[in-house]
C-alpha cells in the first residue's frame, strides 16, 4: 500500500526542513488515496481546530476554570492524530481486509463527528460536554457521546483483531509496534471509562483548579487524563518505535519493540495508579 514511504527520510538525522515537509505532504496524499474516509475526518478536524483557535481569541469565557474553547481545540488535535494514524496503519493490511477497514473507518468517522458536534456545541453554550448531567439536555448529550465512544471503542477492537489476524506489510519490529500500539491504545480508551464512571477526571478534588500549563492536568490531586492520554498516544509511539528499531537493529527489533511496549504499558499503569491514589503527576507549590 505504501511501501515507498516506509523508506522515507522523514526521521533521518540529515533530513532538511524541505525534505521533511515533502515527506509529510507525500504521506498525507497517500493516506487520502488509501483511506479517504479517515483522511477527510482528519481534515475536518483541522478546520475545527482553526475554529477553536478563533474561539480562544474572541471568546474569553471560562468553563471549569479553563478557556471555553481549549477543550474543543485539544480534541480536534487529538482526533487528527488518531484518525490519520489509524488510516495510515490499517493501509498495511492486505487487500482481503480492506472492506472491513472501510466499514470500521466509517464507524470511527461518525463517532468522531458526533463527539465533536457535542463538544463544540456545549463550548458555544458556555458549559461542559463531559460528565454534564445537570439538566435533561446536557444529560442526553453526554449519553449520546457515551454511545459513540462505545462505538469507537468497538471499532478499535475490530482494528486490533484485523492487525493480529492478517499479515501486515513491513518489517517485523514495525508490525509488532502496530499490534502492540493498538492494544495499549485500547487499554487507554478503556481507562477513559473510569472518568465516565466517576463523572469527572480528577481524583480527590473537583474538576478545575490549578493544572499544568496547556495540558490542564491537575497539580493538586490525581488526574485520570494522564494515563488516558499516554494510552491513546501509544498508537503513534509504539509503531514509530518498531519502525525505528527495524532500521537501527533489525535482528533484535521484535524483542526490543516488545520491551519498549512493556515499559510504555508500565508507564500508563503507573500514572493510572498515581491518579487513583489522588496524587498529581506534578504537585503545585
Amino acid at each position: 500500500m505504501k511501501t515507498a514511504l516506509l523508506q522515507t527520510s522523514l526521521f533521518s538525522s540529515d533530513a532538511s526542513a524541505d525534505s521533511v515537509f515533502t515527506s509529510v505532504g507525500s504521506a498525507l496524499r497517500v493516506l487520502h488515496r488509501v483511506n479517504p474516509v479517515l483522511s477527510w475526518t482528519g481534515w475536518l478536524n483541522v478546520a475545527l481546530a482553526v475554529l477553536a483557535v478563533a474561539g480562544l481569541l474572541l471568546d474569553h469565557r471560562l468553563v471549569t476554570g479553563a478557556p471555553a474553547w481549549l477543550k474543543p481545540l485539544k480534541f480536534s488535535l487529538s482526533i487528527i492524530a488518531f484518525t490519520w494514524t489509524l488510516g495510515w496503519l490499517l493501509a498495511d493490511l492486505p487487500q482481503a481486509a480492506q472492506r472491513s477497514v472501510l466499514y470500521l473507518s466509517w464507524g470511527v468517522a461518525v463517532s468522531m463527528l458526533v463527539e465533536q458536534a457535542v463538544i463544540f456545541g456545549q463550548a458555544a453554550r458556555g458549559t461542559t460536554s463531559h460528565y454534564n448531567t445537570n439538566s435533561a439536555l446536557n444529560g442526553a448529550l453526554f449519553s449520546l457521546m457515551g454511545i459513540f465512544i462505545l462505538v469507537n471503542t468497538l471499532m478499535t477492537v475490530w482494528a486490533l483483531y484485523l492487525v493480529w489476524r492478517h499479515p501486515l506489510h513491513g518489517p517485523a519490529g514495525y508490525v509488532w509496534g502496530v499490534r502492540l500500539g493498538l492494544l495499549v491504545f485500547l487499554v487507554g480508551s478503556v481507562l477513559g471509562g473510569m472518568m465516565i464512571h466517576n463523572l469527572q477526571h480528577t481524583v480527590g478534588a473537583p474538576d478545575g483548579g490549578p493544572g499544568l500549563p496547556g495540558l490542564g492536568w491537575s497539580t493538586r490531586a490525581g488526574d485520570l487524563r494522564i494515563a488516558h492520554f499516554l494510552g491513546m498516544h501509544a498508537l503513534q509511539a509504539l509503531p514509530l518505535l518498531g519502525w525505528l528499531l527495524s532500521s537501527w537493529a533489525p535482528r533484535w527489533a521484535p524483542q526490543l519493540t516488545w520491551t519498549g511496549a512493556a515499559l510504555y504499558a508500565a508507564l500508563v499503569a503507573g500514572t493510572f495508579a498515581l491518579a487513583m491514589a489522588g496524587r498529581p503527576l506534578w504537585a503545585a507549590h
